[in-house]
């Protein structure tokens, strides 16, 4: 596909490494007025604030202010933690680019002075039918079987260079004429500079990921593959096969580098639909796509040792939006973790945490918090054998593609304060589809799927245990 070529394009290539070093950028902070909102917790004018999280891959995202009309003319009124001498203003429109009409600046006096404007005449075409935004709370949301992400149209970014440098600006306000360009339009992020140097959207990754060995396709003899597992011992891969209407789940015996002896686990695929592995350890063995029904505790998940069933898991209240989710669990089973869509989520599918009880069951689902999920979908998660290291999936920080792969470390014993998501890098996400980590650390090898043409297909990498314990 051309559609993440020519974002690339647009925003030159490797922007993780461009340096602001020589500049002072801050990033909105705080909304003082604005024209319109949709409201809810996706789409809505604070997704404005901060960096930029649907740059650099751009595109339509639950992670940026969408307009009530894509053709009015708007504005967004925002302040700064500190004043600064503001010489660039950067504004991130992730759809349909090239709308910003004008742009003042303001000190502590609260007076506005223009800065900048778009030059216009009477040839400049606009239009004036009405596309209605999308105010869907669930637009896009995540099913286990991959969907292709929706096209891109047009992104960019509007970097305002200021004719004369203003000192200690406070805050900024940006009009916007919707009408210059036809079709949907998304706001990202508004930041400002002392300096000419363009800003640009990086993504959080560190330099050693950018250098690791090219990852490897597996051939797994026909079969359509999703959520690889692999055993504790590192000697055996589960891997579900979705190429036909009822999932299947396979496995395969480590045979030096390569994977053979493809058997049809047939004591797991029991139901009718979905069938996959999330956890293969010492003890027990976690499977998932169990059917289930509201008000019933189930939440789609039985455990397994020695091929016989240990019962289902339970967890109070557990309700979710999708037929589907992921999960895993800890050795212990004490702890438990799924991404699922509920009434609590920050915007699509979250990941939720909840602990085992005395009797068995599992307590309410509790929300891991807003540093690893955010207005999009995150899931796909495992957790490894330290219990502070998680690699998730998600669609909603600033990465390379589609869904892309992190790690983010616990920092307490809360289970909801977690280090800031960092993407694993552009060797491992494409501008592709790329989720359902597993990393075996017995071989030390980072194993995930990854969209090609629309085909799943399973990678995998070495990475070194030390490196994704602790990014640096």
């Amino acid at each position: 596909m051309n559609r993440m070529k020519t974002i690339v394009t647009f925003l030159t290539s490797f922007l993780f490494l461009f340096s602001v070093q020589a500049q002072q950028v801050q990033w909105a902070n705080k909304l003082i007025k604005y024209s319109s909102d949709l409201g809810g917790k996706q789409f809505g004018i604070k997704r404005i604030l901060g960096r930029p999280d649907a740059f650099p891959q751009a595109g339509s995202s639950p992670n940026a202010w969408t307009p009530k009309n894509a053709l009015n003319v708007e504005f967004v009124e925002v302040s700064f933690e500190k004043p600064q001498t503001v010489k660039q203003v950067a504004i991130f429109e992730n759809l349909n680019a090239g709308c910003v009409s004008r742009i003042a600046v303001a000190n502590a006096s609260g007076k506005y002075q223009m800065v900048w404007s778009r030059n216009t005449n009477y040839k400049t075409p606009t239009f004036r039918g009405s596309i209605p935004a999308d105010r869907k709370y669930y637009y896009k949301r995540k099913r286990r079987k991959i969907q292709e992400a929706p096209e891109v149209l047009n992104p960019g970014i509007e970097n305002a260079l200021l004719e004369n440098a203003v000192p200690d600006v406070v805050s900024v306000k940006i009009e916007f004429n919707f009408a210059l360009l036809p079709g949907q339009k998304q706001i990202d992020a508004i930041g400002i500079s002392d300096s000419e140097i363009p800003i640009q959207a990086t993504v959080n990754t560190i330099a050693a990921f950018e250098k690791l060995p090219v990852p490897k396709t597996i051939a797994l003899d026909g079969i359509i593959p999703t959520n690889p597992t692999i055993s504790t011992d590192g000697k055996t891969l589960f891997i579900t096969d979705v190429s036909k209407e009822k999932d299947e789940i396979f496995s395969f015996t480590k045979n030096g580098d390569n994977w053979t002896g493809r058997k049809s686990e047939t004591q797991f695929n029991t139901n009718a639909n979905y069938n996959y592995i999330e956890y293969s350890g010492k003890d027990f063995l976690l499977k998932g796509g169990n059917p289930y029904a509201k008000g019933s505790n189930e939440c789609g998940y039985e455990l397994f040792s020695n091929n016989n069933s240990l019962g289902t898991i339970k967890i109070a209240a557990f309700n979710n939006y999708e037929d589907t989710s992921d999960a895993t669990i800890t050795d212990d089973g004490k702890i438990f973790i799924i991404g699922i869509e509920t009434d609590f989520t920050q915007g699509g599918t979250d990941l939720y945490f909840t602990q085992k009880k005395e009797d068995g069951t599992y307590g309410f689902l509790q929300n891991m918090g807003k540093a690893v999920n955010s207005a999009a979908d995150e899931g796909m998660v495992q957790l490894l054998s330290d219990q502070k290291t998680m690699l998730f999936s998600s669609n909603g920080f600033s990465g390379f593609g589609d869904f892309d792969i992190y790690v983010s470390h616990r920092l307490d014993d809360t289970w909801k304060n977690w280090s800031e998501p960092v993407n694993l890098g552009s060797k491992i996400n494409t501008n592709e589809f790329d989720g359902l980590p597993f990393y075996d650390e017995t071989g030390e090898t980072l194993y995930f799927i990854t969209s090609v043409d629309g085909v799943n297909v399973l990678k995998s990498v070495a990475l070194a245990k030390g490196l994704i314990a602790n990014p640096q």
